[in-house]
């Protein structure tokens, strides 16, 4: 207490000083209207001028949250799109799916942890594992377009192989020219892919849209791979060389949606059931 008394002693000029300036300042602003009026305007302007700052400083603390948030709209969306997709009629005659099929694709929005893309060979990882009901063999979207699929699982994460991966094949259709080829990465551009088995006689124009195929457990049919971007003839083929522009960029991934097909265990079971009576 001693030295606190000491201090104001010590100081007692400068704070006469202090409180005569804050008095004077009082009163020129309170008795003259020019003066008045500027220190408001000016103390509104810095006044709000903080204030930005703070509504950005907190808008930006919280981006991660609406990112979480969007994704999950996003994952529903794709969920009841889906299930109307699959529930339309595929041609002029009128078929109706039943509701199990047209429901038979879930989705589970999951937030990228690892990410390659400058390999030959390149995986993802994700935040999600068996405990959050994910397996083997389950295709992975992003709000854009195709991702690959789940390698492997453990309880908390899953690898997943890229679609840039020199193995991977996506069964891919060309929406104008509804031709079915097969998309595969070159293992060079990570922006770019490559799309085979389109016959030459076929009409292929720059910027059609290219998107997973009905004749795929893995992905629902109608998922974009990429638009094309190059038209070309393979030498000595009966085959155009296309290239596509993917519509997913990995460069900045952060959500993926892993897609499980209810009904591919019974799909596979049959099929296996087939050839072995072959």
């Amino acid at each position: 207490m001693s030295e606190l008394v000491d201090f104001f002693l010590r100081s007692r000029n400068f704070i006469l000083f202090v409180l005569l300036e804050v008095l004077c300042f009082y009163f020129i602003i309170n008795t003259s209207n020019y003066w008045g009026v500027t220190y408001f305007n000016t103390s509104n302007r810095y006044a709000a001028q903080l204030l930005a700052w703070s509504n950005a400083a907190n808008q930006y603390a919280s981006l991660r949250k609406v990112n979480a948030d969007l994704a999950l709209e996003n994952q529903q969306l794709h969920q009841r799109l889906t299930q109307l997709i699959q529930s339309k009629p595929a041609s002029p005659v009128e078929y109706q799916a039943d509701s199990a099929f047209a429901d038979r694709f879930k989705f589970t929005v999951a937030k990228v942890v690892n990410n390659t893309t400058q390999f030959a060979n390149n995986y993802i990882t994700i935040d999600k594992g068996s405990d959050d009901g994910i397996r083997p063999g389950m295709g992975v979207i992003s709000p854009t377009g195709v991702v690959g699929k789940v390698k492997v699982c453990n309880q908390h994460f899953s690898v997943i192989t890229s679609i840039l991966h020199s193995e991977f094949l996506v069964s891919s259709k060309l929406v104008k020219a509804g031709e079915i080829g097969s998309a595969k990465w070159d293992g060079v551009d990570p922006h770019i892919i490559e799309l085979d088995a389109i016959p030459r006689y076929k009409p292929v124009s720059k910027g059609d849209s290219v998107v997973t195929s009905e004749f795929n457990s893995t992905f629902p049919p109608g998922i974009l791979v990429g638009r094309v971007r190059t038209v070309g003839v393979q030498p000595n083929q009966t085959f155009h060389a296309l290239t596509l522009d993917l519509a997913t960029n990995f460069s900045n991934l952060s959500f993926v949606y892993v897609v499980e097909n209810k009904l591919r265990d019974s799909q596979d079971q049959l099929e296996k059931q087939i050839e072995t009576e072959k």
